[in-house]
C-alpha cells in the first residue's frame, strides 16, 4: 500500500522562526508555551508574540519567566505576554495550571524538557525523563482539552505542538518497564522513549480530537546548542559529536530551530491536518523499526506513529495521570 504524499510548506532547514511568521497577524490568538524562559521556548514565545497573539509562558522558574516575559514584551510592544507557573514533573503543579486557566486556548506549545544523566524519580517515583517530558505535557494537554475545544469553536481550529527528537529512533516506548524498575538505567534510550511519546500522543491526540477542530503535530527542531544539554555526560556529548560529524544532522541556531515549531504552530497546511512528525519544516519520511539510520536523522521510525502503541499509552498515561477520558 503507498503511502499518502508527504505535507510540505514553503520553508526549510533555513528558515527561521521570523520566516515562518512574517506577515501573521494573530490578535486574538491565545497561545501556552512550555519550557520558555531560554532557548527555543523563548525564541517560540517571542515569534508569536510578534504577531500579537496572547503568549502565557508556563515555567518551572516564575521570576525568571517573569523578566523573559518583560524581555518580550519590550521587544515586540506585545503587552499580552505574561509568566505562569508550571512544573511538569509534578502532577499537583500542572492541575493547578489547569485549574487556574480561564477562557479558550487556540494553541498549546509543548516545548519544555529534561535530560537526566543520571537515574531521577518524581514525587511520585516515575523516571523523570518521561514523567516531565511526555507524562507532564499529557496531564496538560488533556486537562486544557475542553479549552482547545472553545479555542476551536471560536476560530475554527486549534494547535497542539509537541517537540520531540530523532533521539527517537533510538527506543520505542518500553511499555513493560516505563520507569527503568527492572532494566539498567540508560539515560539515553529513557530520553529516547520519551520523545517516542511525544510523538505517540499527537498520533492519538488528533484521532481523538480532529473533530473537535483540535489537530495535534510532533516537530523535531534539530541539533540545536541549548540549555538542555547542560547536564549532558561526557558520553552523550560524543555521541552527539559522532552523530554530527556522520552527517546525521548539522546545529542550527535557536531561530532555526525554532521555525519547526512555528510552523505546525501557524502555517495554513496544518491547520486541519495532525498527526504528523515535522523536520525541517516538512514532514519527514517514515523508515522501518530496524532501518539503519546512520548518517540520518530526518526520518520518523515506524514505532512513533504506530496507532496501536498510541492507543496503549494514551491509556496507561490516563492510568497514570488519573485524567479523565
Amino acid at each position: 500500500m503507498s503511502r499518502p504524499a508527504l505535507l510540505n510548506t514553503t520553508f526549510d532547514a533555513h528558515s527561521t522562526a521570523d520566516d515562518v511568521v512574517a506577515g501573521l497577524d494573530l490578535t486574538g490568538v491565545r497561545a501556552v508555551v512550555t519550557g520558555a524562559t531560554s532557548g527555543l521556548g523563548q525564541e517560540t514565545a517571542r515569534a508569536l508574540a510578534t504577531t500579537g497573539a496572547e503568549v502565557t509562558l508556563a515555567v518551572r522558574d516564575i521570576r525568571a519567566g517573569a523578566a523573559v516575559a518583560e524581555e518580550v514584551s519590550a521587544a515586540t510592544g506585545n503587552a499580552a505576554v505574561r509568566a505562569a507557573h508550571l512544573d511538569l514533573a509534578e502532577p499537583g503543579s500542572v492541575a493547578r495550571f489547569v485549574a487556574g486557566w480561564a477562557g479558550p486556548l487556540h494553541l498549546l506549545v509543548n516545548n519544555a524538557g529534561v535530560m537526566s544523566p543520571v537515574l531521577a524519580r518524581n514525587s511520585l517515583g516515575w523516571e523523570l525523563q518521561l514523567a516531565t517530558n511526555h507524562l507532564g505535557h499529557f496531564a496538560l494537554s488533556v486537562g486544557l482539552r475542553d479549552a482547545l475545544a472553545a479555542g476551536a469553536a471560536e476560530r475554527g481550529g486549534a494547535r497542539v505542538v509537541a517537540l520531540t527528537s530523532g533521539a527517537h529512533m533510538n527506543s520505542p516506548v518500553v511499555f513493560d518497564d516505563l520507569h527503568f524498575r527492572r532494566r539498567p538505567y540508560d539515560p539515553q534510550l529513557a530520553y529516547a522513549q520519551s520523545k517516542t511519546a511525544n510523538v505517540l500522543f499527537v498520533v492519538e491526540a488528533t484521532r481523538r480530537w480532529a473533530s473537535d477542530g483540535i489537530v495535534a503535530n510532533a516537530v523535531n527542531p534539530g541539533g540545536v546548542a541549548t540549555g538542555l544539554q547542560r547536564d549532558f555526560t561526557p558520553e552523550m556529548k560524543a555521541y552527539l559529536d559522532r552523530q554530527e560529524a556522520a552527517g546525521a544532522f548539522r546545529y542550527k541556531t535557536v531561530q532555526q530551530g525554532a521555525a519547526t515549531t512555528l510552523v505546525a504552530a501557524t502555517a495554513p497546511e496544518l491547520a486541519r491536518s495532525g498527526g504528523h512528525y515535522l523536520d525541517d519544516c516538512n514532514e519527514s519520511s517514515t523508515v522501518s523499526d530496524d532501518a539503519d539510520l546512520r548518517g540520518n536523522s530526518h526520518a520518523v521510525k515506524e514505532w512513533a506513529l504506530d496507532a496501536e502503541a498510541a492507543r496503549r499509552l494514551w491509556h496507561v498515561s490516563l492510568d497514570l495521570t488519573g485524567q479523565e477520558p
